[in-house]
């Protein structure tokens, strides 16, 4: 039994234009054509045709599909194997994508609402990057302090906020003189500012022991992003990242030597 190029686009779901281009390409050439000169496909051509619509699902090209049915023995077992492999990798990413698009979600609704103006009054020139925010929470998404941190943070009121952001505008102007003026980052005066800013991290988000203190100044060092939460790039000097991790990990060496500071945690 024959069947026309309508008859078996209606079949199979896909338009006349489809099946006139896998003729041109080689892929389906029709059986049979009737005395007019109209494409007619057999019973054998849709079984080809259900294969074609198989591998396009898979998102196979039609160039390799051809390549399959040259010798399908040959190559169906191992490309589809290796199809196999990149869609579990493309599933595990959509995965990701969707749960950043959940932690996007938590974080954009995280905090007081603020109108433009008083983010400005509050926040000035520091800004909140929703990228870099949403990777943290991935990074840090089984941390009992990352989660501490969000939902304190999402309980701080307006004056809450005012007086964290006054804190650390104080605590950034004493690290862009002592940075300016060549102190040491390994001295006393920066080490000290990089325990200020130990106990701002306890005092208004959550515990920030040493070692968690300079898994965060790493990230200042490595990402633009997380060192714009603290120092916005207008203030920014070149090296000045880099300063502030090395005077936290001076000032981590320093409690690993016993110095305690009775402050932490009020």
């Amino acid at each position: 039994m024959s069947y026309s190029v309508g008859q078996v686009a209606a079949f199979a779901g896909v338009t006349v234009r489809t099946l006139h281009h896998y003729d041109k390409a080689g892929l389906l050439p029709p059986s049979d054509r009737s005395h007019a000169g109209y494409r007619l496909y057999s019973e054998a051509d849709l079984v080809r045709l259900q294969q074609i619509l198989f591998y396009r699902e898979l998102g196979f090209p039609l160039e390799e599909i051809a390549v399959i049915f040259e010798d399908p023995q040959a190559n169906a077992l191992e490309r589809l194997r290796a199809r196999q492999c990149e869609l579990n990798e493309e599933i595990a990413r959509l995965r990701r994508l969707a749960e950043v698009a959940e932690r996007a979600i938590e974080v954009q609704r995280t905090g007081v609402p603020l109108t433009p103006e008083e983010r400005f009054e509050v926040f000035g020139e520091v800004t909140f990057d929703l990228s870099y925010a949403t990777e943290a929470e991935l990074k840090w998404a089984h941390s009992e302090g990352q989660r501490e941190a969000m939902a304190r943070a999402d309980a701080h009121t307006k004056e809450d906020w005012r007086r964290l952001m006054g804190e650390a505008a104080a605590w950034r102007a004493e690290l862009l003189a002592a940075f300016d003026e060549g102190e040491a980052s390994c001295g006393e005066r920066a080490m000290d500012l990089a325990e200020e800013h130990r106990l701002h991290i306890a005092r208004w988000f959550t515990s920030c022991p040493p070692d968690t203190h300079r898994r965060i100044a790493d990230d200042f060092a490595a990402d633009p992003r997380a060192f714009a939460l603290v120092v916005p790039p207008s203030q920014q000097r070149p090296g000045l990242a880099a300063y502030t991790r090395d005077a936290v990990h001076a000032n981590a060496a320093r409690h690993a030597g016993g110095v305690t500071d009775a402050r932490e945690g009020r």
